[in-house]
């Protein structure tokens, strides 16, 4: 998306590609939504697609290919081992990060999974600058602890601090003190705080944390999946890096890095995932994971025709111009949402729009998950299907005792080159039709409860009938609209 002025004077995003194929979506009536609602237990994951207009639960997997992706898909190899098409990803994450090692997995939990079996110990520590739901149950589940180490501006939902997602430096290095460095598995940075509104680190921000790890010789690693918004977050709006391509910013953080994992969900529009890193050390301790958990080493339980696609999608990554449309589209939608007094989190950060769920519902407990039941009436009011994070995302400790969430949020996510600006507009004119009729909304309590990753699969029931209350308020509101 190209700077373009307007003579309307309107800000809106300019898309730089066009639609060249397309999916027909379903928009059912808002009683159909309520049953389907309900019948997936007030947990949107648990919705089944048909039932689904808009499907902004994430941008894992969805993000829209482009044509190139999908021609590379033909050029696949089939080979076991030795394959052409695990050797053009290898050689393509070598050209942009710099790395001589990587390791194939068929998606970002499973790089977790490896390197929490290979560096987590019982007792030890991972300080990062936020956990995210299954990072930190691999971790927990090896044994170890994780320690957030954000800044306090990092939870001010409404600011105007450019890098929420930095990792404070000065908490690590006493945590360093306190705990010692024997005692810390590694250090971890997430490339767009997924939990706190997709909230970048700026390139200074690793920079210092790298000047730390090398002095008490820890390892720093680097979670990439949401690196593309982080890149053009940094380009953006990191003054000294103004003048610096996507490329170079990318190489910088990877020099940085001594383990790098992602997601090709997310990083490279496709469904796989990596390890990569410049240590023979840590290659060959992870290496024997992969052949056990993923597959051989030179697909690691991907497609082939998804690496093929992952390939092109990575040096895509490289273009600003492919990257912007995320950011430009969720920060036209917090500055609407914005406008009719509807709390988001600020400044827009990258994956999604992010609705404060506890500001919207004010009148609900954070035990009644505020930001669950906002998800499930955002649903019931629009078809759109968004993801909650909040206690709902949280899990209960060994003694049964449920955290509280450090915020309760609704993430609509954007994936990349999907929806129309008209889509977004209808999904910004239904939550402000809910925003209105808001003090309708009640609670949630658990029926169903699973104790590890419960958000993903647990059922919910409303506390009240606001549910069949809220869909009759939309049908006396809105007559014979769907």
């Amino acid at each position: 998306m190209s700077n373009i002025t307007f003579h309307s004077g309107e800000n809106i995003p300019l898309e730089m590609h066009k639609v060249r194929i397309i999916q027909k979506l379903n928009l059912p009536p808002v009683e159909t939504r309520l049953t389907a609602m309900q019948e997936a237990g007030f947990n949107t994951f648990l919705l089944k697609n048909e039932d689904v207009f808009m499907d902004m639960l994430t941008d894992s997997g969805v993000n829209a290919m482009s044509d190139r992706q999908q021609a590379a898909m033909l050029m696949a190899d089939d080979s076991y081992a030795g394959s052409a098409t695990f050797t053009r990803l290898e050689e393509k994450l070598t050209d942009i990060f710099g790395t001589q090692y990587f390791l194939p997995t068929h998606q970002g939990r499973a790089c977790e999974n490896i390197i929490a079996q290979s560096y987590v110990t019982k007792d030890s520590i991972v300080p990062m600058n936020y956990h995210f739901t299954t990072t930190k149950a691999h971790i927990t589940l090896n044994g170890g602890h994780v320690e957030e180490i954000f800044i306090d501006e990092a939870l001010n939902l409404t600011s105007d601090c450019l890098f929420k997602g930095n990792l404070d430096t000065a908490k690590l290095t006493q945590l360093i003190v306190d705990k010692g460095a024997d005692n810390i598995a590694f250090v971890r940075m997430e490339a767009g705080t997924n939990l706190i509104g997709g909230q970048p680190f700026s390139l200074q921000n690793m920079r210092d944390v790298k000047a730390i790890c090398e002095q008490h010789q820890l390892l720093l690693v680097l979670d990439a999946s949401l690196l593309a918004d982080n890149l053009y977050f940094i380009k953006e709006r990191e003054e000294a890096c103004k003048d610096m391509t996507i490329r170079e910013i990318t190489r910088e953080l990877a020099d940085l890095s001594d383990i790098i994992y992602f997601s090709a969900r997310k990083l490279g529009f496709a469904r796989g995932g990596g390890i990569c890193t410049n240590s023979k050390e840590a290659y060959e301790r992870m290496r024997e994971y992969i052949t056990l958990y993923e597959g051989f080493l030179t697909y690691g339980g991907m497609s082939v025709r998804e690496m093929e696609a992952i390939t092109v999608g990575l040096e895509e990554t490289m273009d600003e111009e492919m990257i912007n449309q995320g950011p430009q589209f969720i920060e036209y939608m917090n500055t609407a949402l914005q406008k009719r007094g509807i709390p988001v989190v600020t400044p827009a950060g990258g994956l999604g729009c992010h609705i404060n769920a506890s500001e919207f519902l004010p009148h609900l407990k954070q035990s009644e998950y505020p930001a669950g039941a906002l998800a499930a009436a955002i649903y019931i009011a629009s078809g759109a299907r968004g993801m909650e994070r909040g206690t709902m995302s949280e899990q209960r400790d060994e003694n049964g005792v449920e955290p509280l969430a450090h915020m309760e949020l609704v993430r609509l996510a954007m994936p990349r080159r999907v929806f129309t600006l008209s889509q977004v507009k209808y999904v910004i004119d239904r939550i402000t039709w809910l925003y209105e009729n808001r003090d309708m909304i009640g609670g949630l309590t658990f029926s169903e409860e699973p104790k590890v990753l419960r958000f993903f699969f647990g059922r919910l029931q409303a506390t009240t009938n606001w549910p069949e209350q809220l869909a009759t308020q939309f049908r006396n509101d809105f007559k014979d609209s769907l």
